[in-house]
């Protein structure tokens, strides 16, 4: 059988489409059009012989059936298909060849099998192990290829492996990194408007697909001098207050925030207090405390939070964290104005602390956080002391002072739920006959 596949690939797709080594990595910033290489480059490799078995891998099943299952099945022609399995997310072609997604979060359940080609999507977020343990195996005795695609998460195996590719003494290896604007599917001014929302370091990793080395201090853009003001003043009783929460015992803490405009006349997040409670602390000790401070507040309060709000401290005693809060509040005078935003799961460690720094300043030098050090002084010490894991690839190091980190986490719960951080084509033609 003889088909025509007409693809549309940009420029830097078709260079890495066209390259003929054994292992491609690939690093972009985002929308770069990762998954629609990533199915072309399937779609030709299942076609071009019989009995072919290509895997696409995710970070989770989950995720490979929600960004490429859909268009793995729009993209090949339906006189190629002989059995679409969607229990088993598996495309069955008329040669024999099958093409298969499947997630990385239990590699173990992937050894055991001969591949001809895997597809690695967004492998900075896979554990290493599903690789060099488990799916480089599964290319050995075929011969198969892989290709590795993601943006990158600080230097950890990513960078090893792209390091890899750009090494002239690996020859079954080539390494191609592009940007979101080389990708062509971002018009620039989208990306302006994102490097002015964006931190410098997360805008270099997330559009620049730069390698960061997040060392040091986890709110680097954090300056007493820029970053610290007497905001009282900024306060409105009627405008929305923020109560901000991570559940702990020693300390117990809150913080509060309010929308303002700053000082530095830009509309932004004023912090203005917060709750510290250093030693034999619990929720409902938290909450009496912002009941005090702020019970007379005659606009809404809004809360915000730890999701797991019930795995520690006061709540191995009596319910759930946000049980307490909801108990303590029901007799609050603002009791009827306020209200919960609570996630499902709590965000990645990263996305949060990404959105925070992008808060504090974004890569075009805009402020919009600042605190009131005279009523907020842990969230200053927190903001210039919390360090990251020294060896890691962005984790903040929770054990080297355990006095630090709870209550900007408290802050960065509201931020990263308020203020998250979150085509030139080139017609290229594959014939290819099937067997």
């Amino acid at each position: 059988m003889h088909v025509d596949f007409v693809f549309n690939l940009s420029s830097p797709q078709f260079d890495v489409f066209t390259s003929k080594a054994r292992f491609r990595v690939v690093v972009s910033g985002r929308r770069f059009g990762k998954t629609h290489l990533a199915t072309t480059v399937l779609l030709c490799k299942a076609v071009e012989a019989k009995q072919q078995r290509c895997w696409y891998v995710a970070p989770s099943y989950r995720q490979a059936k929600q960004i490429a299952w859909l268009m793995l099945k729009r993209s090949l022609p339906a006189s190629l298909i002989k059995r679409v399995n969607e229990s088993d997310l598996t495309l069955e072609l008329f040669n024999d060849s099958t093409i298969s997604l499947r997630g990385a979060d239990n590699f173990d359940s992937l050894r055991g099998v001969g591949l001809n080609f895997i597809v690695m999507d967004e492998f900075a977020d896979i554990k290493p192990e599903a690789w060099f343990e488990v799916l480089r195996a599964t290319l050995s005795d075929t011969g198969g290829a892989a290709l590795f695609l993601g943006t990158p998460k600080g230097r950890n195996w990513a960078y090893d492996l792209y390091q890899r590719g750009l090494d002239p003494q690996e020859p079954h290896w080539a390494a191609f990194s592009y940007t979101t604007i080389e990708g062509g599917n971002v018009p620039p001014e989208e990306v302006e408007i994102a490097r002015r929302e964006l931190d410098e370091l997360t805008f270099n990793q997330e559009y620049n697909a730069s390698f960061v080395n997040f060392e040091g201090r986890v709110y680097y853009p954090f300056f007493i001098e820029t970053h610290t003001a007497p905001l009282r003043t900024l306060y409105n009783p009627r405008a929305p207050l923020a109560f901000c929460f991570d559940f702990n015992v020693e300390p117990g803490v809150a913080a509060v925030c309010q929308e303002a405009v700053l000082p530095n006349g830009l509309q932004g997040t004023a912090v203005l207090g917060e709750v510290y409670i250093p030693r034999n602390s619990n929720t409902p000790a938290v909450c009496r405390k912002l009941i005090a401070d702020w019970g007379q507040h005659q606009g809404s309060v809004v809360c915000y939070g730890d999701a797991s709000g019930g795995s520690r401290g006061s709540a191995k005693v009596a319910g759930s964290d946000w049980d307490l809060i909801r108990a303590e509040f029901r007799s609050a005078p603002f009791a009827a104005r306020v209200s919960y935003r609570v996630p499902t799961a709590n965000p990645p460690e990263r996305a949060r602390v990404n959105s925070v720094n992008s808060r504090l300043t974004s890569d075009a030098g805009d402020i919009r956080l600042m605190v009131d050090p005279a009523h907020a002084p842990h969230i200053v010490k927190d903001l210039e002391g919390v360090a990251l894991l020294k060896g890691g690839s962005g984790e903040i190091d929770k054990k080297g002072d355990p006095s630090l980190t709870h209550i900007s986490d408290a802050l960065g719960y509201y931020v990263y739920s308020e203020f998250p951080t979150t085509r030139r084509s080139t017609s290229v033609t594959t014939t290819t006959t099937l067997r």
